[in-house]
């Protein structure tokens, strides 16, 4: 066993537990805080300190192991801009960011957004390929964000660098990437009926057989 604090209560919970089952381990029962339970949803921001240590840490509790000492809170939530629009209506131009952000032109380059990161994300990397006008970079850079918020919670320019980001990646994929053109094509075979008949007999399948079909079917490399 090994001592934790959880929002300042001393627990032991055994070695090796992620944060998230530590706390339900000390009794609590989350309904804020846990979402996927498998890095992907960024439900279970976490901060910490190590017992002697000075450093703010930061971590979702699904993917991080407990530690000896650690001092745990969470970040279920944190209040963020995040304006209204029409995809349709946007123009895919860094001036489409600061017409909707205009507060991004406060950031200073501390990098504490990247720092704060779970994701190990160049935050401040794409923070400034969005003040650019770069937004195919924008859009790769920070593809792997979760939404978590930490980089929010720490700004000291009040940014709100996911929010951000997500629309660049959203006029990036509408506007700029390149289109798949097989797609396209599967796609026009499939509304002129070309699969009517396999369609018809897929959706005639018991429940049973179509996981079994599900299954066994081939994926391409």
């Amino acid at each position: 066993m090994i001592e934790v604090f959880i929002f300042g209560q001393r627990y032991e919970v055994p070695e090796g537990l992620t944060i998230l089952r530590a706390f339900e381990w000390a009794g609590y029962r989350l309904t804020r805080g846990v979402g996927c339970r498998g890095g992907f949803c960024g439900a279970c921001s976490t901060v910490y300190r190590i017992a002697g240590d000075y450093r703010l840490r930061f971590a979702l509790a699904c993917q991080t192991v407990v530690q000896p000492g650690m001092i745990l809170g969470q970040i279920s939530f944190f209040p963020a801009q995040r304006p209204a629009y029409l995809l349709e209506a946007l123009v895919p131009t860094g001036d489409t960011l600061l017409e909707l952000f205009p507060e991004i032109t406060r950031c200073f380059g501390c990098n504490t957004c990247t720092k704060s990161c779970p994701q190990e994300l160049d935050v401040m990397g794409y923070m400034s390929a969005g003040l650019r006008g770069d937004l195919p970079a924008m859009a790769d850079l920070s593809f792997d964000c979760i939404l978590c918020g930490l980089c929010v919670a720490r700004c000291p320019a009040e940014l709100v660098p996911p929010n951000v980001a997500l629309v660049a990646r959203r006029l990036y994929g509408k506007y700029l990437s390149p289109r798949a053109e097989h797609l396209r094509r599967r796609v026009q075979e499939i509304e002129a009926g070309a699969f009517r008949l396999e369609l018809d007999e897929l959706k005639a399948l018991p429940l049973s057989e179509l996981k079994a079909r599900y299954e066994s079917r081939q994926i391409e490399a």
